[in-house]
């Protein structure tokens, strides 16, 4: 779905963001998927030493508003917002290495878009089960 020039655009604009505190990439691919990786640090775990759920909740946000933003074509008056998000966490993570998301297309409509995210391991075992609405709004 994003293309590596999508991927530097938005590694350049995430400077100084959530997103860059935690370590997210974004991953350029040929299919119908937005993938997004996220290392497993000091920054990303919880007491457990496993990536911390909220970590999840914020890669997932992040993928789904990624793939809202190539769908509007980076469109500078369109703003992508989350509405909800949901999570089931149904494993734990590993303890170092990484995690990616990839975030699938349910719905593609004007105002609203929503993705289903997996999180996964290296080992491609799902961490966390995740849906996402984002809200389209024009900007003013």
């Amino acid at each position: 779905m994003l293309t590596q020039q999508e991927c530097d655009f938005l590694h350049a604009r995430m400077q100084g963001t959530l997103i860059e505190a935690l370590g997210i990439r974004f991953l350029p691919t040929d299919d119908e998927y937005a993938v997004a990786e996220m290392p497993i640090s000091p920054r990303t775990r919880q007491y457990l030493g496993v990536v911390h759920g909220g970590a999840s909740l914020a890669l997932a946000e992040t993928i789904a508003g990624v793939g809202s933003l190539h769908l509007t074509h980076f469109d500078e008056s369109l703003a992508v917002c989350g509405t909800e998000v949901n999570a089931s966490h149904v494993a734990m993570s590993a303890t170092e290495g990484k995690v990616f998301a990839k975030a699938r297309l349910v719905h593609a409509g004007k105002s609203t878009h929503v993705w289903n995210v997996d999180i996964v391991g290296e080992d491609g075992t799902i961490i966390s089960a995740e849906r996402v609405t984002n809200r389209i709004i024009k900007r003013k």
